[in-house]
């Protein structure tokens, strides 16, 4: 971003509209990891198969299996996760209101050590402690994020195990179509189709949080895509073990 454009941003007007308005919580992050979860999972699949050298329409079976099976067991974790640090953060509201109305002088040197270890002293700290302690809003929200070390804004559970579900069912299903696309082709073919297909996917999801995360978009798609191919690996290695020792 330019200096004009930081300049902009950060006018009075411009600062107090960025503050003020409604902040709405990104899913971003469940579908990304849903996504690369998803594709490592049903790509170690298929190549596990490939490496015994079961039938692709076995693969199929297994790879649709894992899909429902495991997005789904994700997407509940994710849910329950994030139910529980919901519930996590009411709690803790409950106690703190429960302190303040029991022993509100104890809070109240709470608020003062917070704050003196943060360098403020003497009227200034004296003063900041007023000003939290005279709204009861505000006292609780800075106990709860100075002494909890809790975020106040918990996303949806719902909202996150649905996006999970859908990132990890679509990246997922991509190693598999090739297998549909190719089921009646030469015998390597469908699997090296799904070997090229998921390598795509796995760059795109890595250069996705790249961009996510302010790296590399190249460096953080070819990180992904070398992970999901060491597991990719790792499958094929031990289904071609199985099938030794199957005969």
């Amino acid at each position: 971003m330019s200096e004009e454009n930081l300049a902009e941003e950060h006018k009075v007007e411009a600062i107090k509209h960025r503050l003020t308005q409604s902040k709405e919580h990104s899913y971003l992050r469940d579908c990304v990891y849903g996504a690369i979860d998803g594709t490592v999972t049903t790509f170690a699949v298929v190549t596990g198969a490939a490496g015994a050298e079961l039938p692709i329409r076995v693969a199929l079976i297994l790879g649709f299996a894992n899909l429902i099976a495991d997005g789904f067991s994700m997407a509940v974790g994710n849910y329950l996760g994030t139910r529980t640090e919901a519930e996590q953060l009411e709690r803790a509201r409950r106690i703190e209101e429960h302190h303040i109305d029991v022993i509100p002088e104890g809070e109240r040197e709470e608020i003062r050590q917070i704050f003196a270890a943060k360098g403020l002293e003497g009227e200034t700290l004296d003063e900041v402690v007023r000003v939290v302690t005279n709204d009861r809003q505000r006292w609780v929200t800075t106990m709860l994020t100075e002494e909890w070390g809790l975020r106040l804004e918990v996303p949806s559970p719902v909202r996150a195990a649905v996006s999970t579900f859908i990132a990890f069912f679509l990246a997922g299903l991509v190693p598999l179509i090739p297998l549909i696309l190719f089921y009646r082709s030469i015998a390597h073919l469908p699997f090296l189709a799904s070997v090229i297909a998921s390598g795509f996917v796995f760059y795109l999801i890595g250069a996705i949080k790249g961009q996510m995360v302010g790296r590399s978009i190249w460096w953080s798609g070819l990180e992904t895509f070398l992970l999901g191919g060491g597991a990719a690996c790792l499958a094929f290695l031990v289904g071609l073990l199985l099938r030794g020792i199957g005969g």
